[in-house]
């Protein structure tokens, strides 16, 4: 394979001098992949040279970040989106340390590329959570309280409801954030966390759903919020086309119904992140099923616990899902 050098009057070439302004009204979800696998991180966590944060661009208005499994075993997602006037963080990972988790320079650094290929300087930068009381969502949080032209959620609940526009109708009502054409719907849904918080991205169809539906150990602190909640993003979804739900993390492997243990720093069997929508129907169902009941639910791609602890494990394997045989021992 022959390298491509580019010189420097040749990447010079590539910033824009006056500002470009894209289209965010599609009559699709827009273009986009994932192509890459997920980082695996280490069996010894100290011996791990990969990025401490991996990036994924699915298209040229939206990056996928990932905090290095070595430095979080919860390996948590952030979503970063641009818009024509301002750009949006979607949680802020498990680490607060700028040193072992650069997660303010990475979304500087893009950013600041971003707006030169676009002729758009300092763009506005709005930071939210999808739980601001989750740990392995808003620990970077801090890390962008000082940034220039950034406005950040409250981490309080009254103070997030507001900054929404929520503290009357919450948690029926909806609120809205404009990038300057690409539009976020904020969807209250509380029940894994009493603050939580979907985003719905309507440019890729993105769900973004958190520690509320995700790949993984789904903790229901609240059955009969987290049911009302679920039926809501049902009814949502039924009404806006949805690609994607895109989670908070990964804790499946890609058996169906086996999950990672808790606290595992080395993952190279993972579920992909993205989940068909269908699974909300999947989820509400499953949900439904658990209210008032101290259980474990298997399902192909999450596992939900309501009333126990997050070690509880199932009592047996679903007859509905494959049998997984038994691994071959040295004898």
């Amino acid at each position: 394979m022959r390298l491509v050098r580019l010189s420097f009057a040749a990447a010079l070439a590539l910033s824009c001098a006056t500002a470009l302004d894209h289209n965010y009204q599609t009559a699709g979800p827009a273009p986009g992949s994932i192509r890459f696998k997920w980082i695996s991180g280490s069996i010894c966590a100290a011996t791990n040279r990969d990025p401490r944060i991996q990036i994924i661009t699915y298209n040229e208005d939206t990056y996928l970040l990932r905090e290095n499994i070595s430095i979080h075993y919860d390996a948590p997602f952030t979503y970063l989106l641009m818009g024509n006037e301002g750009a949006l963080l979607i949680d802020t990972g498990a680490t607060a340390e700028a040193e072992y988790y650069p997660l303010r320079a990475t979304v500087d650094a893009i950013l600041k590329r971003w707006g030169e290929l676009r002729g758009k300087r300092d763009m506005p930068l709005t930071v939210v959570l999808t739980s601001p009381e989750y740990p392995s969502q808003n620990q970077g949080y801090q890390q962008f309280l000082k940034r220039p032209n950034t406005k950040l959620v409250p981490l309080d609940l009254a103070g997030m409801k507001a900054f929404y526009g929520l503290s009357d109708s919450w948690p029926g009502g909806s609120g809205r954030i404009d990038l300057g054409g690409r539009v976020i719907t904020v969807i209250p849904t509380p029940g894994a966390h009493k603050d939580g918080v979907s985003f719905y991205d309507a440019y890729n169809g993105f769900l973004h759903t958190g520690h509320f539906l995700f790949p993984g150990r789904i903790m229901i602190s609240n059955d009969k919020d987290y049911v009302e909640s679920m039926s809501r993003l049902q009814a949502f979804a039924k009404q806006h086309r949805v690609k994607w739900v895109m989670g908070g993390q990964i804790d499946m492997k890609f058996l169906p119904g086996v999950e990672y243990m808790r606290l595992i720093r080395y993952k190279p069997d993972e579920r992909v992140l993205q989940m068909e929508s269908s699974l909300i129907d999947e989820a509400l169902a499953t949900a439904t099923r658990l209210l008032g009941k101290a259980e474990v639910a298997v399902r192909p791609d999450f596992v939900m616990r309501n009333r126990v602890s997050p070690d509880e494990r199932p009592s047996s394997r679903p007859k509905d899902l494959p049998r997984i045989p038994d691994m071959p021992r040295l004898r």
